[in-house]
């Protein structure tokens, strides 16, 4: 496979923004088709897909992939083409009585080409769900999948290519070098995914033409067991979410704030899900396995990091079979109250790793979220009562779930995304269309136009009109 070059790069942007401006907006009946096309085709090489996700990863939960990955992409192609005819309708405004009788609409136009930068922890959901809400706003588009994740970069190409023509959507291959040159094309609009480090390059780059981006990232998300919080029900709904793919979700819970005295409790509830989930890790098929030896690495400095710092650590090893590092299974692992320098409590975690920290009150347990930078997800377990509100109003953060971990990523008519270090913009659903659409203000003057009595030679009726539209 040829190796792209900048100039490949931009040959490639250029063919498809010649396209664009020849054939002009996609009707609702050509995007309709594209998406369905799309979702037929993610259903129909889903087994390839898996099977490059697990061979990727080392080891990938079969189940996990179909769920969080195909799935998603599905549900989101059926939820455009089902409301698309609505999103696509001119919106009527008033504008004005100063204009009247004037009349105004804003007119929801495709971009034009849009830019994908897709990370490796999700690699299909995370590249084709950006996609489809490209598509659904009538844009061209190029996918940058991550070099982390190759065989299933190689089979997103496959698929794809074999779906649409280069013009329409076409897929980048290639290392980081090759992504930092995809960053720095004048696209119309780019949307990318990943580390709020490579996320601050990914903004001075696009700073060079202008580009408008919609920023994913991350952050350490928290969860805030509530003192009237079912602890057992918190305990488990949060080891499925923070066990899911092995931890390497961007919006998996990433530490726990629980009131003082009650953390045994949560340790040992937690310990009996994540037994119960997962009996095993080795041979386990449902274990994830961590993506990479460098990313195994950094997780079990992150541990040894707090163990050397005096906290207690907590591994959940069921069967007892201490899996080796080159099996890149990493145990689930608890760290009970680690001190705020640890690096388990100043990075992501992305792993299967858990800090756990109690409060003394509720408004401590808030005032340490709000502390920190705005996370990605914020996570709460308890009634919906005068915290729930007292939380939701006075902290800042992504989306939230309730009773539950992740689950608002899932909702299509919820959209998407960060605030802060956590990222810029949102998709899915209509904020998806939208944030591929410019809403074009058109105002459409009647033959009656009550402009004419503001222009020049000024006189009495000026001063009067003046007047009425300058009043308090």
């Amino acid at each position: 496979m040829a190796v792209e070059t900048a100039e490949s790069l931009a040959s490639r942007l250029a063919l498809q923004q010649r396209a664009f401006l020849r054939d002009g907006p996609p009707s609702l009946t050509k995007r309709r088709d594209n998406l369905k096309r799309l979702a037929h085709a993610v259903k129909a090489c889903a087994d390839q897909l898996v099977e490059s996700v697990s061979a990727d990863f080392g080891q990938r939960s079969r189940h996990e992939t179909l769920m969080a990955d195909i799935f998603p992409v599905i549900a989101a192609a059926r939820h455009a083409r089902f409301h698309l005819w609505r999103w696509m309708r001119p919106q009527r405004v008033w504008p004005g009585l100063e204009l009247a009788p004037s009349r105004a609409r804003l007119l929801p136009q495709p971009l034009g080409v849009v830019g994908i930068v897709s990370p490796w922890n999700y690699p299909i959901n995370l590249a084709l769900a950006p996609l489809v809400a490209a598509l659904a706003a009538g844009n061209r588009a190029m996918i940058k999948p991550s070099e982390l994740t190759p065989r299933t970069a190689e089979t997103l190409a496959e698929m794809l290519g074999g779906l649409f023509p280069e013009e329409e959507v076409a897929v980048v291959l290639g290392g980081a070098d090759v992504g930092a040159a995809f960053c720095g094309l004048p696209f119309d609009h780019l949307l990318f995914t990943g580390s709020t480090q490579v996320g601050r390059k990914v903004l001075a780059a696009t700073a060079q033409n202008l580009t408008p981006v919609t920023l994913e990232l991350g952050g350490k998300s928290p969860c805030v067991i509530a003192p009237d919080a079912d602890l057992t029900q918190a305990a488990a709904r949060i080891a499925i979410g923070k066990l899911l793919n092995a931890g390497q979700t961007c919006i998996a819970p990433d530490y726990v704030l629980l009131p003082a005295g009650k953390t045994q409790d949560f340790v040992r509830h937690f310990t009996e899900a994540a037994a119960a989930l997962y009996p095993s890790l080795l041979a386990n098929p449902d274990y994830t396995s961590i993506v990479s030896d460098a990313h195994y690495a950094r997780l079990a400095g992150l541990i040894e990091d707090a163990r050397q710092g005096g906290a207690e650590i907590v591994v959940i090893d069921p069967a007892r079979e201490q899996p080796p590092a080159t099996s890149r299974k990493l145990a689930p692992t608890l760290i009970l109250n680690p001190a705020d320098q640890m690096r388990a409590m100043q990075e992501e975690i992305f792993g299967p790793i858990l800090p756990v920290l109690d409060y003394q009150s509720f408004d401590a347990a808030l005032d340490f979220v709000n502390a920190r930078p705005r996370p990605l997800a914020l996570y709460y377990f308890g009634p919906e009562d005068l915290n729930l509100r007292k939380l939701l109003a006075r902290t800042r953060a992504g989306g939230v779930t309730v009773n539950e971990t992740m689950s608002h990523f899932i909702a299509e008519n919820l959209p998407f995304g960060g605030v802060g270090p956590s990222g810029m913009g949102a998709y899915h659903g209509e904020a998806g269309f939208r944030a591929f659409s410019h809403a074009k203000p058109v105002l459409l003057q009647s033959r009656l136009n009550s402009r004419i009595l503001l222009r020049p030679p000024y006189g009495k009726v000026t001063e009067m009109l003046l007047r009425f539209m300058l009043r308090g």
